[in-house]
């Protein structure tokens, strides 16, 4: 049996406002295994940022209880890495730069500049950005950027990645491109992924199972869906796959029949 790497217990977030507290999530509980990749899918407002931020540590539980490899979630951590949808990269460094300023924080303490330079290198090799090392974010694509956003997280070597709609800026043929890519480097690195996403064929494509929130305020956990799907996954093969629509249609019932209809 896979270990346990994330517990979430009976967690909810309140937050204060002039109108009074707000409860965005209420009654939350999941077990994320290592090595399984997850999605969040909800309609806007459903919380699947305020939980993804809550497993990063960027914010912390009203309620409930959330522990990382047993021990509890009190901040961030260097295993617990962060992608979002605005890469955040600094305009004043090169890619490489940006990506260094990540691997000296985390192990500069223990290891000479020639073993960080390297660390940098194979981090940027894994997202094909070796050739433009040395450019600025100005200087390269939007989903350039996003790559030395997802090759910074990786630098890392985090055992949890975690990604706020990654893509959900770029145009629909570099975010297929950069889905095929992260399915490979997350084969390579075995590591885990906890992914916001609104595109139900992302969250079937790249997920073992989906997390679908139901609306809020007071959003909870509505189904999980597993996908049982072999990997690796291909997706034009996927495009004819019986499962894969099976998945993409209990989605599509949760979010729009369910969701919608109890909203209305």
């Amino acid at each position: 049996m896979t270990k346990r790497i994330v517990q979430i217990e009976s967690v909810g977030q309140s937050f204060d406002t002039k109108k009074g507290p707000f409860v965005a999530l209420r009654d939350v509980n999941l077990e994320i295994r290592e090595g399984e990749s997850i999605s969040l899918i909800g309609h806007s407002g459903c919380g699947k940022s305020t939980l993804l931020n809550l497993i990063a540590g960027l914010t912390l539980p009203s309620s409930g209880v959330m522990l990382c490899d047993g021990r509890e979630i009190a901040g961030p951590g260097p295993e617990r890495a962060v992608v979002f949808q605005n890469h955040s990269l600094l305009p004043w460094l090169t890619c490489f730069d940006n990506v260094y300023l990540a691997v000296e924080r985390v192990f500069s303490a223990r290891e000479g500049k020639a073993k960080l330079r390297e660390r940098t290198h194979e981090a940027l090799e894994l997202v094909g950005l070796t050739h433009a090392e040395n450019k600025y974010p100005n200087e390269i694509s939007g989903g350039m950027k996003q790559r030395v956003g997802i090759a910074r997280a990786l630098s890392m070597q985090p055992r949890i990645l975690l990604m706020d709609e990654p893509f959900g800026a770029l145009d629909a043929l570099t975010r297929a491109n950069l889905q095929d890519e992260l399915m490979k480097i997350l084969a390579a690195t075995r590591a885990t992924m906890v992914m916001v996403t609104h595109d139900v064929d992302e969250a079937v494509l790249l997920s073992d199972r989906v997390i679908m929130l139901t609306n809020g305020p007071s959003a909870t956990i509505g189904e999980i869906l597993e996908v049982n799907i072999e990997r690796p996954r291909e997706r034009l093969a996927l495009a004819h796959d019986h499962h894969f629509g099976e998945c993409r249609a209990a989605i599509m019932e949760f979010l729009y029949n369910k969701q919608l209809k109890r909203a209305a």
